[in-house]
C-alpha cells in the first residue's frame, strides 16, 4: 500500500508500464516521460474527473489522461450503473453511441460499444460521424437507456471527451454522474473492463452491436425542419439572401447544408477548406464559435460573395457561432447572449404575427445568460424559467412542463438556450442544437430581408425595444494537477470574506447556490434559489447588475460574468461600468 502521494502516482506509472495491455508504441510514450517526475505526476496523481458532463482531457498515456484505458474504464463503471439498475431494462433498451471528427474519436467509440456490449447492453452505433444533437433524438426516438458521446466540443485538437446521456436525452443529472462515477472507481481500470481484442468485430457479427444511420438522419431533419416558424419568407427572401456557413471540420458538414437547402436558402456558400471533417483543425486551432478568429476564412468567402451572415457550428455541431455584416459594412462577431436574444424576441414577433404564439408560451435561459431575455419575456406575457447552467436544466423543465400538462409541449417551448452560444427548440432532443438554430438564423435573416432590413438592423431595433444591455465573460484559467483544490479555495475565500461592493455599487443581494440562498444584504432576509446545489456565486447591485462567479465544469478555469444594463440606453456608459467592474473583482480575486 502506497504511503504518500509521489508512490501513488510512481506505482500507477509502473504499473501501466509493466502492463501486458498496453502496446509498445503506448509504452514508448511512457518511457519518453520516466525521468521527468512533474509529467507523471500530472499524468498519474489522479484520475479525469467524472462529472455531469462526463470525461474531458488531453489525449495521452495516463489516468488524469484521455486514452483508450479510461475511456473504457468510464464505459464499464457507466455499464455497472447501469447493469445494477441505475436505468430500468437498460439491458434490453439499450444504449446509443456517437462520435465527432476528432483524433481518436471513432476508436473510442468503437471500444466503449465493445465494452457495453461485453456487459450484456444492447448497442446502437452510429455507421459515421453525427451532430450531438442527433445522439440525443435518437436515444429518445429508439427508446433506448442511455447514451454516449465521444467529442470534446471546441477545445484545442489534442483534447478528446466523453459525454454520458440518459434515457430522456439530456446529460446525466448530477445524482446519476456521482453514481457512474463511484462505480468507475469501483472498478479496476485493467483487470474489471471487459474489452479484449477482436471483440468489437465479433460483437457486431452477433448482432451485439447494431450500426445506424441514415434512417435517424431523416427522422432528425424531418424534426429540425417542423420548427422554422413561416417558411414561406424564406421563399420571399431567398433571391437576395446570401449566407456562408462553415463546420469547422467538424460534425455539421452534411446535414447543417441538406437543412439550410430544404429550408429554401439559395445562396449558400460553404468554406470549403473547412468542410471536410479533420481532427486537426488546421486553420481553427482553437474550433470555437464564439471566437472572432475562427471566422477569418469564412469572411473572406463572405466580401467575395457579398454575404449578409456567416455561421458556424463547433465540430460537434451542439453550439453556433455568428458574423453579421454592420452599418459600416464590417463584419463583427454577435455575442451567444445577443444571437439567442434575437432568436427569442424573432420567434416570439413571428409567432404573434402569423397567429401561433401558444397561451402556455415558454422560454429557457440559465442564470447566467443576458437579462434581456428577462425584458423580451415580460413584455410579450411569455413564461421564462432561470435554470442552472447545462442543458440537462433546460430540458428537464421541459420534460416537467410536459408532465404537469400532460401533453406534448411542442407547441408551447419557444427556445431554451445559454450564453455559451447553444440553443435548442422543439421537444425531439434535449441538448444544444447546432443543426436547429442554424436553420432559425436562417429563417430570421430571411425574415429581416424580406421587411428590408439586415440583421445588424434588426440587432438595433431589438435594443431600442426593450433597453440597452452587455454582458462580458472572463476566464481565469488554473491547470495543473492542483487546479480544482485551487478553484475549491478561492470560491471558499469569497463565501467567507463576501464583498460589499463592486465599484462604487452596494451589493443588494448575494445568491449562494452552493447552500441554496439569496441573502439581502439590507435587511439579512434570506430566501430559496428554487434551484439544485450548484457552486455558484451571484452579486447583484442596487441597480440590477450582475456579476457571477462559478467554477467551469467541463475546463480547469473560473469563469466570472457580467451582465450589465442601461436604463439611459448610453453605451458609454455601459463601458465604464464594465471596466469598473472588472478592475473590482480583479482585486477581489486577487489574480
Amino acid at each position: 500500500m502506497a504511503s504518500n502521494p509521489r508512490q501513488i502516482y510512481k506505482e500507477r506509472f509502473l504499473r501501466w508500464l509493466d502492463s501486458d495491455k498496453l502496446n509498445e508504441k503506448e509504452k514508448s510514450e511512457l518511457r519518453s516521460i520516466e525521468s521527468d517526475d512533474e509529467e507523471i505526476k500530472e499524468r498519474f496523481s489522479d484520475y479525469l474527473s467524472f462529472g455531469t458532463a462526463g470525461l474531458r482531457g488531453v489525449m495521452a498515456m495516463g489516468t488524469h489522461n484521455m486514452n483508450i484505458y479510461t475511456v473504457c474504464h468510464a464505459t464499464q463503471g457507466f455499464a455497472d450503473y447501469l447493469n445494477a439498475g441505475g436505468i430500468a431494462d437498460a439491458a434490453s433498451r439499450g444504449i446509443v453511441i456517437a462520435y465527432d471528427s476528432r483524433i481518436n474519436s471513432k476508436e473510442f467509440a468503437q471500444a466503449a460499444a465493445a465494452v457495453m456490449a461485453n456487459n450484456g447492453i444492447k448497442v446502437y452505433l452510429f455507421d459515421d460521424i453525427r451532430p450531438t444533437p442527433e445522439l440525443s433524438y435518437a436515444i429518445r426516438t429508439l427508446g433506448a437507456a442511455a447514451g454516449i458521446n465521444i467529442t470534446a466540443s471546441h477545445n484545442p485538437k489534442q483534447y478528446n471527451g466523453y459525454k454520458a446521456y440518459s434515457e430522456d436525452g439530456a446529460q446525466l443529472s448530477p445524482e446519476q454522474a456521482d453514481a457512474v462515477s463511484k462505480k468507475i472507481m469501483e472498478a479496476d481500470i485493467f483487470d474489471d473492463v471487459k474489452l479484449n481484442d477482436g471483440d468489437f468485430e465479433a460483437a457486431i457479427e452477433s448482432g451485439k452491436i447494431n450500426i445506424i444511420g441514415c434512417s435517424i438522419d431523416e427522422g432528425f431533419l424531418s424534426c429540425v425542419m417542423s420548427q422554422p416558424i413561416c417558411p414561406e419568407i424564406v421563399s420571399k427572401a431567398a433571391d437576395k439572401l446570401v449566407i456562408v456557413y462553415t463546420p469547422l471540420y467538424g460534425t455539421g458538414y452534411r446535414l447543417v447544408p441538406e437543412a439550410m437547402k430544404r429550408l429554401g436558402i439559395k445562396h449558400i456558400y460553404t468554406v470549403d477548406e473547412q468542410m471536410t471533417p479533420n481532427g486537426n483543425f488546421p486553420s481553427t486551432p482553437f474550433p470555437n464559435p464564439e471566437l472572432p478568429q475562427v471566422f477569418e476564412l469564412a469572411v473572406k468567402l463572405a466580401n467575395e460573395k457579398g454575404a449578409d451572415i456567416i455561421i458556424a457550428n463547433d465540430p460537434d455541431a451542439d453550439r453556433t457561432g455568428v458574423m453579421i455584416r454592420s452599418d459600416k459594412g464590417e463584419f463583427i462577431t454577435l455575442t451567444g447572449n445577443q444571437i439567442g436574444a434575437m432568436l427569442l424576441d424573432y420567434i416570439i414577433r413571428a409567432e404573434k404575427e402569423f397567429g401561433k404564439l401558444s397561451n402556455e408560451a415558454f422560454a429557457v435561459k440559465t442564470i447566467v445568460t443576458t437579462d434581456i431575455v428577462t425584458k423580451i419575456c415580460k413584455v410579450h406575457g411569455v413564461k421564462l424559467y432561470d435554470v442552472l447552467t447545462g442543458f440537462k436544466f433546460i430540458g428537464k423543465v421541459v420534460s416537467d412542463r410536459e408532465a404537469e400538462l400532460g401533453r406534448p409541449v411542442d407547441k408551447d417551448y419557444l427556445l431554451g438556450f445559454e450564453e455559451s452560444n447553444g440553443y435548442n427548440r422543439g421537444t425531439y432532443v434535449r441538448d444544444k442544437d447546432a443543426v436547429c438554430a442554424t436553420v432559425m438564423l436562417c429563417e430570421m435573416a430571411a425574415y429581416y430581408q424580406a421587411h428590408g432590413k439586415s440583421v445588424y438592423e434588426g440587432l438595433c431595433d431589438m435594443y431600442s425595444r426593450y433597453g440597452l444591455y452587455k454582458e462580458h465573460t472572463e476566464n481565469i484559467y488554473m491547470e495543473g494537477i492542483d487546479g480544482a483544490e485551487r478553484m475549491k479555495n478561492l470560491m471558499s475565500r469569497l463565501r467567507s470574506c463576501p464583498p460589499e461592493k463592486i465599484g462604487e455599487e452596494k451589493i443588494r443581494f448575494i445568491g449562494d447556490y452552493l447552500d441554496e440562498t439569496i441573502t439581502d444584504t439590507e435587511t439579512g432576509g434570506k430566501s430559496g434559489t428554487n434551484l439544485p446545489k450548484s457552486d455558484v456565486l451571484v452579486y447583484e447591485t442596487e441597480s440590477g447588475n450582475k456579476v457571477i462567479v462559478r467554477p467551469s465544469g467541463t475546463e480547469p478555469k473560473i469563469k466570472i460574468y457580467y451582465l450589465l444594463h442601461s436604463d439611459s440606453n448610453n453605451e458609454s456608459e455601459l463601458e465604464n461600468t464594465l471596466e469598473i467592474y472588472m478592475g473590482t473583482v480583479k482585486k477581489l480575486l486577487q489574480v
